[in-house]
């Protein structure tokens, strides 16, 4: 292996990690609108929020892994630009867990990051409820000395603490939310406080604040207690008033299993408008055949990553990077325009290759071990409805369809008609057609 073939590999694999959102202006970035519904963020929720007199609680819905935190931070740019302060933060990385997550801990979390991030605002209100709460929360690994005796700097971390304690210590969550969920109310008074003094003191570019709360879709549904109402209804529905209760304008991701429950309704009336949700990137249409327009935007989002790390370099795409154009629209065709699974699959595909080009057997065996994930993803039950699903384009509003879009093992796709009538359709992974198990099932639909 030259060592000029080692480093283009090793770049290309960092590249192209899946995990991180792309930054607002990443040359990275690949505008997919046309063959996304038209989905465009700066005009879906941001004009909302210039237009309105009112503060506005908008919720922004999609598959895990198919570019909402990217678009998210697009909208972070496109309102700083317009006159807005924004506070961004992914909630799952210090302050939620997604598999045991409730209200109490959103609220929290909004507290720690609005008290970190403006630092000029009267921050009284808020240490004041922490010190009238300190005798019942000191004992929760915070800190044994009074708070009066803690310096400003150490009575605002103890936000912090508490969020950390929630994220990460299953046996002190519970014990939080317990002492601080009898609180919420004086809790949401002593943030708008905050907040209506932040607003004050704003440099003078900005005429408004914002939050974007991201990485709430990831929270995990689940029924509480086998009844019918779930975990997410008590979240997004029943403390809907407290969430839009903030201040300011906030946007909040929720799961897409949300979205197509049998609650949408109550969703939209909730919060005065309906979810906007990201569909996947359009690689086939309904009738099946190749959309040319959608696998043109997958493989442009390998090539910009190709010239990032070799801008000099006239490699051809299709036949020096990959041994042929059809290897590299199969990794593409394969991923179901879900960009993170791209990704995945050619990390994979990279760590088997020993020299350019990668080969066909490299990009097949990264497809079949993703695959094979999905395969364990699915239960014995889930395969009759994945080949309805397959055939109709259609699914239906139950749990089992709810779970299986959660995750990801059922696709949403988007495009406007000639009539410019919105058309939603839904089609199973491409990785789970290859399974033996999905293909049996669809092979007793076959008349």
């Amino acid at each position: 292996m030259t060592q000029n073939s080692e480093k283009l590999l090793t770049d290309l694999f960092n590249a192209c990690n899946p995990y991180y959102p792309l930054p607002a202006g990443d040359p990275r970035y690949v505008d997919c609108r046309e063959v996304r519904g038209d989905d465009n963020i700066t005009l879906d929720l941001g004009r909302n929020i210039q237009r309105s007199q009112e503060m506005t609680c908008q919720l922004y819905a999609g598959h895990r892994g198919a570019g909402k935190s990217t678009e998210l931070l697009r909208l972070e740019k496109y309102l700083t630009e317009q006159g807005y302060f924004v506070v961004y933060f992914a909630a799952d990385e210090q302050d939620i867990n997604p598999e045991d997550t409730e209200y109490t801990d959103i609220l929290l979390a909004c507290t720690r990051h609005l008290l970190e991030t403006i630092k000029d605002a009267d921050s009284k209100p808020l240490l004041d409820w922490m010190k009238n709460r300190w005798n019942d929360l000191k004992d929760l690994a915070l800190t044994e000395v009074s708070f009066e005796t803690l310096s400003l700097e150490m009575q605002i971390a103890q936000f912090s603490k508490l969020t950390a304690n929630v994220r990460t210590e299953p046996s002190l969550r519970q014990k939080i939310r317990e002492k601080v969920n009898p609180y919420t109310t004086t809790l949401l008074d002593a943030l708008n406080q905050f907040i209506r003094d932040a607003k004050k003191k704003l440099p003078t570019q900005y005429s408004q604040l914002a939050i974007i709360a991201d990485n709430l879709d990831r929270i995990v549904p689940f029924s509480k207690d086998g009844g019918e109402r779930s975990n997410l209804d008590e979240i997004f529905l029943d403390r809907s008033e407290q969430l839009k209760a903030l201040d300011c304008h906030v946007v909040y991701t929720v799961p897409i299993s949300m979205v197509h429950s049998n609650r949408a309704t109550d969703l939209s009336n909730n919060y005065n408008n309906a979810p906007q949700v990201l569909p996947m990137i359009m690689l086939r249409n309904p009738s099946g055949e190749i959309n040319q327009a959608g696998l043109a935007k997958m493989k442009e989002v390998i090539e910009k990553r190709v010239k990032q790390v070799a801008p000099d370099l006239s490699l051809e795409l299709e036949t020096e990077w990959f041994d042929t154009r059809e290897t590299l629209e199969k990794l593409c065709l394969m991923s179901g325009g879900h960009v993170r699974n791209l990704l995945l699959m050619l990390q994979e595909a990279i760590n088997r290759t020993q020299e350019l080009p990668i080969t066909a057997k490299a990009a097949q065996r990264a497809i079949t071990n993703l695959r094979n994930i999905y395969r364990r993803t699915a239960h014995k039950d889930d395969w009759s409805i994945l080949a309805k699903v397959s055939v109709s384009r259609r699914i239906l509003n139950d749990e089992q369809h709810r779970n299986l879009l959660f995750n990801r093992c059922i696709l949403e796709y988007r495009y406007y008609d000639e009539d410019e009538e919105m058309q939603n359709w839904y089609d199973v992974h491409p990785l789970i057609k290859g399974i033996q198990e999905f293909k049996e099932a669809v092979a007793i639909l076959q008349p």
